[in-house]
C-alpha cells in the first residue's frame, strides 16, 4: 500500500501539466492562525529549512508540496517508469541527496533550499505584489529526500482577524473562503494546527474544520509550541481528548524557537530535543507525540485514504476522459484534403438548412418555433387571420357607394343599377389585400434567413471565413429569390383585378338580388301604410291607394327576415333561401350603413344595398382565393425553389481552388480549445492507466 501516495504524486504531476484542478486529489490541507507554527511543522516535516519567515502574514498562496521519498538503491536502479515519472527524475539526480523543483519554473532544480525560499518569496511577490494580500493561486513545490515520507501537503495563508498596514479590509474572508474551498475537498486530509499556549476552545482552525467535516472523519489536530506552555499547566488533557476529542487523534509537537531559527539550529537536533522534552514531560505520551509520529500518521491516513478515494477517483477520471473526448470530437481533426472537407461541410448545411424547413432536423427546438412549422405558423395564423380581419365593406359608407352609381350613369338618370359602379368598388376592396400579402412574403424571407443561425454546426463554426461566406452566399439566393415572389404575389392581386367573374359559382346573381331587395322594400312599404294616416305622406311613404297588407302576411315577412338573420347563407342553397337571405342582409346593411347628411330615399337605399351585398359577396370569393394562393406562390417561388438550389448555389460559389485555404482556416481560439482538450484528454487517459495498473497490482 506504500505504492498509492507516489500514484497519487504521479496524477498530480499529470493534472499539472495542463493546469486543472477539476480532479480533487487526495492530500493533507495543513490549516491554522498565525504564528500558530504551521511553517514550522512543515520543515519538520521536510528536515530542512526552505519556507519564508517574518512578521504578520508570510504565507500569501498556497503552497502545495509534495514530499517523494527516495533512498540511494532507487538512484541506482535503471528506470523503470515509461512515462516519466518521479523514478526517472530520481535516476538522474543520483549524485544529489536532496533537491526541490517547481512547476513554474519547469525543469530548472534546486539543490539549495535557500534558493527555494528566495524562489517561494519571489513567486509570491510576483502575483500577489507587496502588499501583504493574498491569491488564491498555488505554487507548486516537490521535494526529493530520503529524510521525508511520501507526502502531500497544502500549506494555507495563516487565519487572521484583523488587516494589518495596507493589507485588504476583506482579508478576514479572503482567507477564510480559500481555506473552507481547500478543506471542503471529501478527498483532503485537514490538519489543524493551534498552538498550545492558546484555548484549544477558541481554535479558528477546529471551528473550520467542524464546518466542512461535522463528523470528525477527516480531521487531525496538532497542538504546536508544548514547551511555552504556562509554568505549572500541562497538555495532557488536551492530547488525551479530553478537551475537545478529535476521532484522528491529537498529537502534539515542539517547534524551535525563534533564537533557533535565527541560529539555523539544525532540525535535526531540534527533533532531538523535542524527544527529549516529550520523554521528560509527558512520558506516557511520548510514544504518541512528536514529529516522527506525526510524519508516520500523515502517511499512513494518506495511504488508507487513497485507498478509500481510488474507485471514485477512477469513475471521476474516465467520466471526464469521455467528456473531453466528445469535446475533442467537436473541434474535428487538422485538415488534410481540403476539396473533401470543404464539400462535406457545404452538403451538411445544406442538409441541415432543408431539413429545419422539412421539420426532420436532429436537434430540433423546443423553446419558440423555427424552420417550416415558423412558416406554417406565418401561413394559417398571422397570414390567415389578418385577411379575415379585412371586412368586405370596410372603409366604404353609403355616401361612396351613392357616388359610384351616380358617376357610373353619367347625365341621365338609370333605370338599373350600373354594372361599373360594383366593379369599381369592388376592385376598390380587392386592393387592400395586397398589403397583407406582400408582408407575407417578408414574414417567410425573415424566418428563411432566421434559419441560417440554427444551422450553425460546429465544423462551420470551425471556420470563421467559411461560416461568413455561407452566410453571404444565403442571404444573397435569399435577396435574389424576394423580387420574383413580390412580383408573383402581385400579379395574383393583379389577376383578381383584371377580370370581375360574374359568373362565378360562388357569386350571388345581380337580378336575383335586385328582386329581392325590391321585396325587402316592399314589406317596408307595407309596414309604413299601417302606422301612416291617409293625409300623412312621409318622404319614404307610397301612394295611399296602396292596399295595406294582411296581419299574417306581415308576421310572416318578419319572421322570415329575422329567421334568416340568425342563419347566414351558404352557396348551396336554395333559391328561396338565397332570396330569403339578401332581403336579411340588406335589412343588416341598412342598419350598419354609416350615416349621410340626408335621407335616401327608397330607390337610392335599395340601389346602395344590391352593391353591398354584391360586393361583399364577390370579395370572399377574392379572399378565399387570395389566402389560398399566396402561401402557394411562396412555397414555389422562395421556400422551394431555395431549398431545391441551395447546395449548387454554395458549391458554385465557395468551392474553388483558390479559395480553399482562406475558407478552411480555423479561427486561434478553436485551434486552442482543441489543443487544451487533446493535452486535457492525453492526461486523464494516463491518470486511468496509471490507476488501473494499481488496481491490477491489489495494492489495497
Amino acid at each position: 500500500m506504500e505504492a498509492l501516495i507516489p500514484v497519487i504524486n504521479k496524477l498530480q504531476d499529470v493534472f499539472n501539466t495542463v493546469g486543472t484542478d477539476s480532479i480533487q486529489l487526495p492530500q493533507i490541507v495543513v490549516i491554522g492562525t498565525q504564528s500558530s507554527g504551521k511553517s514550522s511543522v512543515l520543515e519538520s516535516l521536510v528536515g530542512r529549512d526552505f519556507l519564508p519567515r517574518g512578521t504578520g502574514i508570510v504565507t500569501r498562496r498556497p503552497l502545495v508540496l509534495q514530499l517523494v521519498h527516495v533512498n540511494s538503491e532507487e538512484k541506482k536502479r535503471p528506470s523503470e517508469d515509461e512515462d516519466g515519472g518521479h523514478k526517472q527524475e530520481i535516476k538522474e539526480h543520483a549524485h544529489v541527496e536532496e533537491w526541490g523543483k517547481f512547476l513554474h519554473t519547469k525543469n530548472k532544480v534546486y539543490t539549495d533550499f535557500d534558493e527555494i525560499r528566495q524562489e517561494i518569496e519571489n513567486e509570491t511577490d510576483r502575483v500577489t505584489g507587496t502588499n501583504k494580500g493574498i491569491i488564491d493561486d498555488a505554487i507548486h513545490l516537490k521535494i526529493y529526500s530520503p529524510k521525508v515520507l511520501n507526502l502531500t501537503l497544502v500549506d494555507l495563508p495563516g487565519i487572521t482577524k484583523v488587516p494589518v498596514g495596507d493589507q485588504p479590509p476583506d482579508i478576514e474572508v479572503q482567507i477564510r473562503e480559500m481555506c473552507l474551498r481547500y478543506i471542503a475537498n471529501p478527498n483532503s486530509i485537514i490538519l489543524a494546527v493551534t498552538s498550545a499556549n492558546t484555548d484549544m476552545a477558541t481554535s479558528e482552525a477546529l471551528k473550520f474544520a467542524k464546518e466542512v467535516d461535522p463528523d470528525g472523519r477527516r480531521t487531525l489536530a496538532v497542538i504546536t509550541k508544548l514547551d511555552l506552555m504556562d509554568a505549572g499547566t500541562d497538555a495532557h488533557d488536551v492530547l488525551m481528548g479530553r478537551v475537545i476529542p478529535v476521532k484522528l487523534g491529537i498529537i502534539g509537537v515542539v517547534n524551535r524557537s525563534q533564537m533557533d531559527i535565527n541560529k539555523r539550529k539544525p532540525i535535526e537536533e531540534a527533533m532531538k530535543d523535542e524527544a527529549a522534552f516529550l520523554q521528560r514531560k509527558y512520558p506516557s505520551l511520548a510514544s504518541r507525540n512528536g514529529t516522527l509520529h506525526l510524519a508516520r500518521t500523515l502517511n499512513r491516513l494518506l495511504m488508507h485514504h487513497i485507498r478509500d478515494c481510488l474507485p471514485d477517483l477512477k469513475t471521476r477520471i474516465n467520466v471526464m476522459a469521455s467528456q473531453f473526448q466528445q469535446l475533442l470530437n467537436s473541434f474535428g481533426e487538422p485538415v488534410d484534403d481540403k476539396g473533401t472537407t470543404l464539400l462535406q461541410i457545404i452538403t451538411k448545411f445544406a442538409a441541415q438548412y432543408c431539413n429545419t424547413i422539412e421539420g426532420t432536423a436532429r436537434n430540433i427546438e423546443t423553446t419558440e418555433l423555427c424552420g417550416g412549422a415558423r412558416i406554417c405558423y406565418i401561413f394559417h395564423e398571422t397570414f390567415g387571420r389578418t385577411l379575415d380581419s379585412i371586412e368586405p365593406l370596410g372603409g366604404l359608407s353609403q355616401l361612396d357607394i351613392l357616388t359610384a352609381i351616380r358617376n357610373a350613369t353619367g347625365p341621365r338618370p338609370a333605370l338599373f343599377v350600373p354594372e361599373v359602379s360594383f366593379e369599381l368598388l369592388v376592385k376598390k376592396q380587392i386592393r387592400r389585400l395586397e398589403e397583407p400579402s406582400l408582408r407575407c412574403v417578408e414574414l417567410v424571407h425573415e424566418e428563411m434567413q432566421r434559419i441560417i443561425n440554427h444551422c450553425g454546426t460546429q465544423e462551420l463554426l470551425r471556420f470563421p471565413r467559411l461560416h461568413d461566406r455561407t452566410v453571404e452566399v444565403v442571404t444573397n439566393l435569399l435577396r435574389k429569390r424576394l423580387p420574383v415572389t413580390n412580383s408573383m404575389v402581385e400579379n395574383i392581386v393583379q389577376i383578381e383585378l383584371a377580370y370581375v367573374n360574374t359568373k362565378h359559382p360562388d357569386f350571388a346573381d345581380a337580378s336575383m338580388v335586385s328582386a329581392l331587395v325590391n321585396s325587402k322594400e316592399e314589406l317596408r312599404r307595407q309596414q309604413r301604410n299601417r302606422s301612416v294616416g291617409p293625409g300623412d305622406h312621409g318622404f319614404h311613404s307610397v301612394t295611399a291607394s296602396g292596399d295595406k297588407p294582411a296581419a299574417k302576411e306581415v308576421a310572416v315577412g318578419k319572421s322570415m327576415l329575422e329567421n334568416l338573420w340568425v342563419n347566414p347563407l351558404e352557396p348551396e342553397d336554395s333559391p328561396s333561401k338565397v332570396a330569403s337571405g339578401i332581403a336579411a342582409a340588406a335589412k343588416v346593411a341598412a342598419r350598419t350603413a354609416t350615416p349621410i347628411s340626408r335621407k335616401l330615399s327608397p330607390r337610392e337605399q335599395r340601389d346602395c344595398e344590391v352593391i353591398e351585398r354584391l360586393i361583399k359577396s364577390y370579395f370572399l370569393i377574392v379572399r378565399k382565393n387570395i389566402q389560398d394562393s399566396v402561401p402557394k406562390a411562396i412555397m414555389h417561388f422562395l421556400v422551394n425553389f431555395v431549398k431545391d438550389n441551395l447546395q449548387s448555389e454554395l458549391v458554385s460559389q465557395l468551392y474553388k481552388t483558390d479559395f480553399f485555404s482562406d475558407l478552411l482556416q480555423e479561427s486561434d481560439q478553436i485551434g486552442t480549445r482543441r489543443k487544451e482538450a487533446a493535452e486535457m484528454q492525453k492526461a486523464l487517459q494516463k491518470a486511468g492507466h496509471i490507476i488501473s495498473e494499481i488496481r491490477e497490482t491489489h495494492v489495497w
